[in-house]
This record gives structure tokens, C-alpha cells and sequence, in this order.
């Protein structure tokens, strides 16, 4: 076996250069990944490890090397999986204890199945938010992964796809899937310097997820790239984006003056700005706008709010027999939805409709909305563990920017946009529905703008 260097900061194409070159292997990528999976900065990462499994398929990925066939788009490369996600013969625990026991799964979710039939090596379940149901990734029953930018103090990794993120930024896997219901791959992928591709919902099927909202979740993956985003997206989606390659000159972005700059900490604005001066630099139109409808959100999607509504509908017998079992800061937030009546619900259905209509309109014209992915950097775990206080004022601040989109039924890339050595700051770029190549195309540009200026 070829002894292998560490993933770590390499992209999907970096990867396949080095395995072309003859300078390392499938399996022995996969095999120092395991290894490292078990050392003290991967604690809390994983729920569990298939090392059989991801082994075999990284050596069945090097025999087609040897053998010169061409290879599935993820052959043999490192991916992990949210615990939310169907695996066949395995009860799918949703980052709770109160499923142990529950049925296991008859068959893989769609978008494992399909990761699967991409020669994915699937390396592991990745940890979360006890039911997805929170943008921070702090865990009381498994524990809670450290984000690896900060080796001085322990910070939120960002959630709910908190192992996920944690597992790429460790390089631990190319490719971590998660989900997105209020921000759940853009958090982390933000906080950890990430990229993080929330596509349109309709996209992947949800078939085999563990639920949240129907209405809100959306199946998508965090990587180290734009381009690796897209290439996961077209394995789960079976629909790959055809994206133009073109420059940012005359790209016109809407910088929202509503709602999405409100309470920056310096370190997100200093960053913000210096992102903004590079993006228009390179020849990208930039107009602030008012878009109040953003200051309508939180109104709309009150009393309790889609996650909260049908996340109750979901756990309404745990609630009544097991509530002390949960996550006391979930069950509070899940137990929001047990007084919204179906007129209500359909209210909001409807409310958000129209929201939606007047919101595309106002972004017509524009090739995204421009704003920082989330107001703040990472928090320490233990403040936030400590204080509910602190826990749900970061909580609301880390869902803010990014729910607008999930609310919009739209699409948005986090790209990292800090420099070198300071604490992670995510930029997102987003767009309506069905938006996705156009935006892809954008993200792609602003990628390597914001990359050169590093």
C-alpha cells in the first residue's frame, strides 16, 4: 500500500491528481482517514464507522484505476452521512437516544443509495442536533464536535450538520451530507470555512430522511469547493447543473439593507466588506437595497412556525410519553407547534405564498442577494452549553439570514470569505427557486475572486 498523505484541505480534484500521479491510493486515503477518525480532535464526529465497507469500496475504486475504466463521479473518495439519513438494516437515530430500539431502516435513503451507486466510499454517520432542530450543533447525549479553526479554545462547530462539517474540515471525507432546514449545511459550513450548497428543495427527494419540516428540508452536502458542491448535488439530485464559466464583470448583486446586516460583529463586517470591495473590483454591479419583505419573516411564520408545527406532528407521542428523554432546549422548541391549529397552519401556508410571489419580484433583475451567511463567528461551546439565554440568542442570530432563503423556497451557496488565520466568516449567495445554475455560475466567479485576494 502506498502510504498516503491527509486529505485535509483538499478538494475532490486535488484528490484525483494525486491518485492520477501514482503518489498515493484510494485505500490508503481511506484507510489514514479511519485512523485519524479515532484520535482526540475527531471526538463527538462520528456515530459510527463502516471501515469494511468504505475500504472496499476505495479498493474497488483503485482496481478500476488499474484496469483504466472510467470511474463513477465519487469512486472511491471519502463522503460522510448525516444520522438523519436512512442506512439499511440500522435504526435511524436522528441524533436522539429516545429512538434506541426503534425499527431498523429496510432499505438506504435515496440519497445514500445514490452516493452508493456514485462509488462513494462512505466512511461514517456524522453526529447532530438531536432532531436537526437547531442552528448551533451542540449535542447532550453524543456530544458535541469542536470546530477545528480555533485550537485554543473549543467553538460550536454550527448545526445541525455539525459532524458533517466537522468531518470535512478535518478531512476526514471530501464531502459531508447533511441537511438544510433553516440553515443546516450554510451554518456550519460558514462557521467552519466551508463551502455549503443549499439547492432548491424539489432537487433531491427527502425519501428516507429523518424529518424535520417537509415544508422546509432540503437534502445537499458541504465540501471544500464551489465545483465539489456541484458535483455531490448532481449525484443526489440525478440531475446535474449545467453551469457557465464566466467572470463577475456586470453581474449585478443585491445587497439586502434589511434584516441581513443587522448586528455584524466586527470580525463578520470587516470581512463582509473586504469581500464586497474584492467582488466589485472584479466588475460586479453592487446595490444596496431596502427588501423589507425581509423584516416580515419572523412575523409570518408565527405562532410556531413550520419546523416547530410539523416537527410536533412527527414526535407528538414522544413529546406525551418521553419529553425528559429529549434534548430539554429541542423538546421546548418542538412543544412550540402543539397549540397551532390547521387554520392557522394553512394561514401560514398561504401567507408564505404571497411572501414568496412579492420577494421574486423584487429580486428580478439581480443574479443573487448578497449578505453575510451568518452575523457572527462561532461562539465557545461551554458559553452556550452553560446558558440557555446565550444558547438561544446564538441560535436565532446563527438561523436568521440563512431561513430567509429556506423560507423563499430558494437556493444559496456559503463561501468562505475571511482571511488567512482569522476565524471563519461565510458569504452567501443566494436566488430563488429553480435558480441553481444561474447561481452556480455567480458562486463559481466569486469563489475565485475571493480566493485570490486571500
Amino acid at each position: 500500500m502506498i502510504a498516503g498523505p491527509r486529505p485535509h484541505g483538499l478538494t475532490i480534484a486535488a484528490l484525483r491528481a494525486r491518485i492520477a500521479a501514482g503518489d498515493t491510493t484510494h485505500e490508503a486515503l481511506v484507510a489514514d482517514l479511519l485512523a485519524r477518525a479515532e484520535r482526540p480532535d475527531a471526538a463527538h464526529v462520528f456515530t459510527a464507522l463502516y471501515a469494511d465497507a468504505a475500504l472496499a469500496a476505495a479498493r474497488h475504486a483503485d482496481a478500476m484505476v488499474r484496469a483504466g475504466v472510467a470511474r463513477p463521479a465519487l469512486a472511491g473518495l471519502p463522503v460522510t452521512i448525516k444520522d438523519l439519513y436512512d442506512v439499511a438494516g440500522e435504526t435511524t437515530l436522528a441524533g436522539s437516544v429516545v429512538r434506541v430500539g426503534a425499527p431498523p431502516a429496510a432499505d438506504d435513503a435515496v440519497a445514500v443509495a445514490r452516493l452508493r451507486s456514485a462509488g462513494a466510499a462512505i466512511v461514517g454517520k456524522t453526529n447532530m442536533t438531536e432532531f436537526a432542530f437547531s442552528g448551533v450543533g451542540i449535542n447532550p447525549h453524543h456530544g458535541t464536535p469542536a470546530n477545528p479553526c480555533d485550537d485554543r479554545m473549543a467553538r460550536i462547530p454550527g448545526g445541525s450538520s455539525s459532524g458533517a462539517a466537522v468531518s470535512v474540515a478535518l478531512g476526514l471525507a471530501v464531502a459531508g451530507l447533511g441537511s438544510d432546514t433553516g440553515g443546516s449545511i450554510r451554518i456550519p459550513a460558514a462557521l467552519c470555512g466551508l463551502v455549503g450548497f443549499k439547492c432548491t428543495q424539489r432537487r433531491v427527494p427527502l425519501d428516507g430522511a429523518f424529518p424535520l419540516s417537509q415544508t422546509l428540508d432540503t437534502v445537499c452536502a458541504m465540501t471544500r469547493s464551489v465545483e465539489d458542491c456541484l458535483l455531490v448535488d448532481g449525484v443526489l439530485s440525478g440531475m446535474p447543473l449545467v453551469v457557465a464559466r464566466r467572470s463577475l464583470a456586470g453581474r449585478r448583486l443585491l445587497v439586502p439593507k434589511t434584516l441581513m446586516l443587522d448586528a455584524m460583529e466586527p470580525a463578520v463586517a470587516a470581512a463582509f466588506e473586504h469581500a464586497l470591495s474584492r467582488l466589485s473590483a472584479a466588475g460586479a454591479l453592487i446595490a444596496e437595497v431596502s427588501l423589507p419583505e425581509l423584516g416580515e419573516v419572523a412575523a409570518l411564520n408565527a405562532p410556531g412556525g413550520f419546523s416547530a408545527v410539523e416537527a410536533f406532528a412527527v414526535h407528538r407521542e414522544t413529546m406525551a410519553t418521553r419529553r425528559e428523554a429529549m434534548d430539554p432546549r429541542v423538546a421546548a422548541r418542538v412543544a412550540l407547534g402543539e397549540t397551532v391549529s390547521a387554520a392557522d397552519y394553512l394561514r401560514m401556508q398561504q401567507r408564505r405564498r404571497e411572501w414568496i410571489a412579492r420577494v421574486t419580484f423584487g429580486l428580478q433583475g439581480f443574479d443573487a442577494l448578497v449578505c453575510p451567511t451568518v452575523p457572527i463567528v462561532a461562539p465557545p461551546i461551554d458559553l452556550l452549553r452553560a446558558s440557555d439565554d446565550a444558547f438561544f440568542k446564538a441560535n436565532g442570530l446563527l438561523l436568521r439570514n440563512t431561513f430567509a432563503i429556506n423560507y423563499l423556497d430558494g437556493c444559496a451557496f456559503s463561501i468562505p470569505c475571511h482571511r488567512p488565520g482569522d476565524l471563519p466568516v461565510g458569504l452567501m449567495l443566494a436566488a430563488p427557486a429553480n435558480a441553481d445554475a444561474a447561481l452556480a455560475s455567480v458562486a463559481l466567479a466569486a469563489q475565485e475572486v475571493l480566493a485570490a485576494a486571500a
